[in-house]
């Protein structure tokens, strides 16, 4: 469905180099600090800019290649981007008409009217939350097989991002071959949604692993000195200076609660992985 293979992109301060495939029928996390090169990637997807190395496939063509009804098949949701503030619903369901042929106003209005989004306010009047509803709605609304979004559910409250994502779910579900790109600062909403996730940090792709082998074999070993010489650390991933000794990830925790009991070892969620890899040191 989308596959970037070590696409490149370089600034004054900052590079971009990145990989990463979303298969047919998955949803993929996309995860990293603020800086991380995310926003860059969803742009290069979208040839909003211009590569400078690497290759992008969309639908399995180049993405310098995609056609207009290629493009009509991709949803977009981006975090510094939207509607004017001076049109209305009414107005953005007639733009989106004469944009997509498979635009469905009646479904688009009336999910509009499920989350409470008035249909003859001015968008500049709406909430923070209400934008980003309306946004996200305009997304699934023409019949896309692929939606990229990024920080879709930002300034929604926990019930909003539920009713979201389980919006998100219904649509994906309506159709096989539907695939989703997403990234949140909100790892719950991505550990819960998202069949894998890569990580990016300094604009080049740390980790990639499915979700639930990170949240099931992935854990933090907390060791002294004595302790972390004297382990296996043939499952170690990251490692981080402590004021006890270290913090060390492993992508294998139940090696080391069954061959090691006297060590502390927790279960890592998403954050926690994240920002042992920001913060850490790569073994």
């Amino acid at each position: 469905m989308l596959r970037l293979q070590s696409v490149r992109k370089h600034y004054d301060t900052f590079d971009l180099d990145c990989s990463l495939e979303v298969k047919p029928g998955m949803i993929t996390g996309f995860i990293g600090a603020n800086g991380a090169g995310k926003s860059t990637t969803f742009k290069a997807i979208l040839n909003l800019i211009r590569i400078d190395g690497g290759e992008i496939t969309v639908f399995g063509k180049p993405h310098t290649q995609i056609t207009a009804k290629d493009r009509e098949m991709i949803g977009v949701v981006l975090s510094d981007s939207g509607f004017s503030g001076y049109l209305t619903v009414n107005d953005v369901a007639a733009v989106m008409r004469q944009m997509y042929p498979l635009f469905d106003r009646a479904d688009f209005i009336d999910r509009c009217r499920q989350f409470g989004i008035p249909e003859k306010k001015k968008i500049k009047e709406f909430s923070t939350g209400m934008r980003a509803k309306l946004k996200l709605i305009a997304a699934m609304s023409h019949g896309a097989r692929l939606l990229v979004l990024d920080e879709p559910t930002s300034g929604l409250d926990v019930a909003a991002r539920e009713e979201l994502l389980a919006l998100l779910q219904d649509y994906l579900e309506e159709q096989e071959e539907r695939s989703v790109l997403i990234s949140s600062h909100i790892s719950g909403d991505l550990e819960k949604f998202c069949d894998d996730i890569y990580m990016i940090s300094d604009g080049k792709t740390i980790l990639h692993e499915e979700t639930g082998v990170l949240l099931d074999e992935y854990g933090i070993l907390k060791v002294d000195e004595t302790q972390y010489h004297a382990l296996d650390q043939t499952y170690f991933k990251w490692r981080r200076k402590e004021s006890f000794g270290y913090s060390v990830l492993t992508d294998q925790r139940s090696f080391y609660l069954e061959n090691y009991p006297d060590v502390v070892t927790e279960k890592s969620g998403i954050d926690d992985i994240l920002l042992m890899a920001i913060k850490g040191e790569r073994l």
